[in-house]
């Protein structure tokens, strides 16, 4: 995750004095989230952020003026949409169709255009699901082409639905490889909350909430990074160097014990991380003893942070 904006209910925004109080600049009016969306995603294209295409759920999907806006920077997407998102069917008469619902395509499509394919891979295995598409009018934009996207659970039967903009060459499965990138939003944001506190705030300020967020989603990124140089090209976990047995040490105590953790001691007596990874200290074996930190340490403890 790289950028956020708090969304301001209307409500507020008609507020003045309430906007004031909480600090809320001046220049800050209602905006849906939608706009915040493409006031995000323009932020990023400005800055030279790469990106192919564009997923997002209902919400940002059931905007046509986002998607319209998503065509003009010529950035393909696959955005879901609602059973009731009225979509322009193709007329072979002209370059637009009557608007009709998206259950309503889909109900359409025979038995034998439906595909079973994954959408990737889950806590559970593949994400297997039936999939169909649907030919809506075509863009202005010669070479290109949307599509209703629709997704059937083949445990019951439901459906979804995506609205996409694409190169008329893409096949279905691309459609349903991008569809299945938003689990890794979902996921995001479950690691963020999990991980470094993105939703444990108590803010009554614009600054206060701009501030915790900017820090958690810079954690985030943080373990991400790290993550990720700790795997190895081939996909797999990277394996710690064997750690360096500590020798004893000999009667004039010219050589200190191994350093806590566990890291390895050279002959310099400067400790080495195995791996680039922290070890912590192992468990004691037996049971320890209650000890009553002193009061001027127990005030202080509140500061300590876990």
């Amino acid at each position: 995750m790289i950028d956020r904006e708090l969304y301001l209910p209307r409500s507020w925004a008609d507020d003045p004095p309430r906007c004031r109080a909480a600090r809320v600049p001046e220049q800050v009016g209602f905006r849906t989230k939608p706009e915040l969306a493409r006031v995000m995603l323009e932020g990023a294209l400005d800055a030279g952020v790469p990106a192919g295409w564009v997923t997002a759920d209902e919400v940002y999907g059931g905007s046509p003026m986002l998607r319209q806006w998503l065509e003009g920077r010529g950035l393909w997407h696959v955005l879901a949409v609602k059973c009731t998102e009225p979509l322009a069917a193709p007329d072979p008469d002209g370059p637009g169709g009557a608007h009709t619902s998206a259950a309503q395509l889909a109900a359409a499509v025979p038995a034998a255009q439906w595909i079973a394919c994954s959408a990737g891979h889950g806590a559970k295995g593949r994400r297997l699901y039936d999939w169909t598409r649907v030919e809506l009018a075509a863009p202005a934009t010669a070479g290109m082409a949307r599509w209703l996207l629709v997704r059937r659970s083949r445990s019951d039967g439901e459906l979804a639905f995506y609205a996409c903009s694409s190169p008329a060459a893409t096949p279905l499965i691309g459609l349903v490889r991008v569809a299945g990138t938003r689990w890794a939003v979902e996921e995001g944001f479950e690691q963020a909350k999990g991980e470094v506190g993105l939703d444990h705030y108590e803010v009554r300020r614009w600054p206060g909430w701009y501030r915790h967020i900017t820090l958690a989603l810079l954690a985030h990124a943080f373990l991400a990074v790290t993550r990720a140089q700790a795997t190895s090209p081939s996909g797999q976990r990277g394996t710690r160097r064997p750690e360096r047995r500590a020798r004893s040490a000999p009667a004039d105590g010219s050589r200190g014990p191994p350093a806590a953790g566990g890291a390895g001691v050279d002959h310099t007596g400067q400790a080495r991380l195995c791996a680039g990874l922290v070890q912590v200290a192992p468990t004691p074996s037996g049971p320890s003893k209650a000890r009553t930190l002193p009061p001027s340490r127990t005030a202080s403890a509140a500061g300590v942070l876990t």
